[in-house]
């Protein structure tokens, strides 16, 4: 093997092992959604409380929004940042094809992007990077201690790796399911097969 080649395979390999512990983190998030559901004793009630809460940022266009927005309509919800080489521009192109597979009950169902790099992706930047895909993806964005906020209220693993202009961010890399209540019911992993996908959305947007 030659020296150009060893930087190319060392990249793979650490995209490799990255792609292994954004599975683990995805298995994490079922597990702790799973131990969060309890039913009391002599009934059939059920808490799933355990992801999810209040939250208070902004969207591509500055416009205020709230855990209020998630009511009333099942949604997706993918965390992730624009300057992402890889996982983020392609959870969006599925998702973008996702709301076209479903057809008219894409309407219905809401798609959030929520950045883990708030110190860059600013509403204008987020704005233009969504242009790229379906339009009714609707991208959050706000001050670091809000989206730290909201990334503990979903728990959201993320951590900035590098310093200066060049730094990257890890993150979780599975969808988030929320019914119409906004309560979590599933994720979609990254590597889930298409028709698996498609099967949980229509479940979802079903109700």
């Amino acid at each position: 093997m030659s020296d150009s080649s060893k930087p190319d395979a060392s990249r793979k390999t650490l995209r490799t092992i990255r792609y292994i512990l954004w599975g683990l983190v995805a298995v994490a998030v079922i597990a702790v959604a799973g131990f969060a559901v309890t039913q009391k004793k002599g009934g059939a009630s059920l808490t799933t409380s355990a992801i999810g809460g209040p939250f208070s940022v902004v969207d591509q266009k500055g416009q205020p929004v709230t855990e209020a927005a998630l009511k009333g309509h099942p949604s997706a919800m993918f965390f992730g940042f624009t300057f992402c080489p890889d996982v983020c521009p392609t959870t969006l192109f599925q998702a973008t094809q996702w709301l076209k597979q479903l057809g008219p009950d894409g309407d219905k169902l809401k798609v959030f992007f929520v950045t883990v790099d708030p110190e860059r992706d600013t509403p204008e930047q987020m704005d233009n990077y969504l242009h790229a895909f379906d339009p009714r993806i609707i991208g959050l964005t706000g001050s670091r201690p809000q989206i730290d906020a909201m990334l503990k209220a979903y728990r959201v693993y993320s951590k900035k790796v590098g310093e200066g202009e060049d730094y990257t961010m890890d993150h979780a890399a599975a969808v988030y399911l929320l019914d119409s209540d906004a309560n979590f019911v599933g994720t979609v992993d990254y590597h889930e097969k298409d028709e698996t996908i498609m099967a949980k959305l229509k479940r979802l947007v079903a109700g």
